[in-house]
């Protein structure tokens, strides 16, 4: 029975090989990702996929609460925090090329090689015959959760202190980036208030033809002086320059065309001579209402 089990921890399943291959691509491309990208915006996207994938590992790996916390402490609140940062600083491209200190990125590659050269080396030279896996140190204090905790608030309590006051000392640095003095007094909100109501038009918007002799969309409406109204027609119609206009001089020429109409189609009213001015103007009202 116990060569069994040790025989089923030390084999991997198909199944975790295929996650592991597919999984292990998407964070090695992420994590290149956020070196070669030129915009900070996209580094920061990239590096919080490679940190989503690694909490699916430690989720298939039994590891549930370091999985959780990698998801909403990494990747919830640090990364998106971050993100939020570069977005408000507003980091550009070109200020990622502003080199401030001459041959950092030869110096930076070499470093970066030299790590590799150990890590390989590292890895070369270790051996592993056995896999105990998360099952003897959890069942050591009862559980994951409880184990972590004995760790954490035991034997590394102090570099998890640290970790905090580093991480809120982020968070004050970085609101002390996006912070800019004022140069003028700052508007009570009475006064924007007051600013918004001169700035535009309050009440509802008057109708178009108001005042008018129509009321179609195209025409502007009438102010009591019989000036057009700059309020009734959309800046749509304005801007493609199909407004009609209302001055009195059309207002006139269209009259005279109406009466031409009316005389051409025979609708010529000649008043009779026992016909009063109250009802001759009564036929003109008529007439200009149909």
């Amino acid at each position: 029975m116990t060569s069994a089990l040790a025989a089923a921890a030390t084999t991997t399943s198909t199944g975790e090989a295929v996650q592991f291959w597919i999984l292990g691509t998407v964070a090695v491309i992420g994590a290149l990702s956020t070196v070669l990208m030129k915009k900070a915006v996209h580094s920061a996207l990239s590096l919080a996929g490679t940190m989503i994938v690694l909490a699916v590992f430690y989720l298939a790996n039994g590891a549930y609460f370091l999985g959780i916390v990698q998801v909403v402490v990494y990747t919830g609140a640090i990364m998106m925090l971050f993100l939020f940062v570069v977005m408000l600083v507003g980091v550009t491209a070109a200020d990622s090329l502003k080199e401030t200190l001459k041959g950092q990125r030869w110096l930076a590659a070499a470093c970066g090689l030299g790590f590799g050269v150990l890590l390989i080396a590292g890895i070369g030279q270790a051996s592993l015959k056995t896999f105990n896996g998360l099952g003897t140190a959890n069942a050591r204090h009862g559980g994951n959760v409880e184990g972590l905790a004995n760790l954490i608030f035991t034997k590394y309590v102090f570099a998890f202190e640290i970790t905090g006051a580093l991480l809120i000392t982020a968070t004050v640095g970085a609101m002390l980036l996006t912070h800019r003095e004022r140069t003028e007094r700052a508007r009570t909100q009475r006064e924007l208030s007051q600013d918004r109501v001169r700035s535009s038009h309050v009440p509802p918007l008057p109708a178009p033809g108001v005042y008018a002799r129509h009321n179609a969309v195209d025409i502007a409406g009438l102010l009591p002086d019989g000036t057009p109204s700059e309020l009734t027609v959309m800046q749509t119609l304005r801007q493609r320059g199909q407004i009609r206009d209302v001055s009195d001089e059309s207002l006139a020429d269209l009259k005279a065309l109406e009466q031409r109409s009316g005389e051409r189609l025979g609708r010529d009213r000649t008043p009779a001579p026992d016909r009063g001015p109250a009802r001759d103007q009564a036929e003109e009202e008529e007439e200009v209402a149909k």
